[in-house]
């Protein structure tokens, strides 16, 4: 069983039991979060997509860690010009466990 959610801009493929990082949102390490913008589910058998959601599926996960990713360096530089110029990005992020998924 899976189901695929959409949050924060991006999709997601999600199973019952699985952690995945997704953009940060609101809330407490423990606090419960549910999904409902689900835009297809499969049970095994059957699949069901929606246009563009599934209004009766839901997902319902926790937070497990508020935090922010590994330091990225974003370098731009234009050769012969003297120009340089370093910068330094961490993203936030919010990893849930999916708890379950109720069709």
């Amino acid at each position: 069983m899976y189901a695929v959610v959409a949050t924060g801009g991006k999709q997601y493929r999600v199973q019952t039991g699985e952690t995945l990082r997704i953009e940060k949102i609101p809330g407490d390490v423990g606090a419960p979060v549910a999904f409902d913008k689900v835009l297809l589910y499969s049970d095994g058998e059957t699949l069901s997509v929606g246009k563009p959601v599934l209004g009766n599926v839901k997902v319902n996960a926790r937070i497990v860690e508020q935090d922010r990713a590994k330091k990225i360096i974003v370098f731009k530089f234009k050769r012969r010009k003297g120009y340089r110029k370093k910068q330094g990005h961490r993203q936030y992020f919010t990893a849930v466990k999916i708890d379950s998924i109720e069709a």
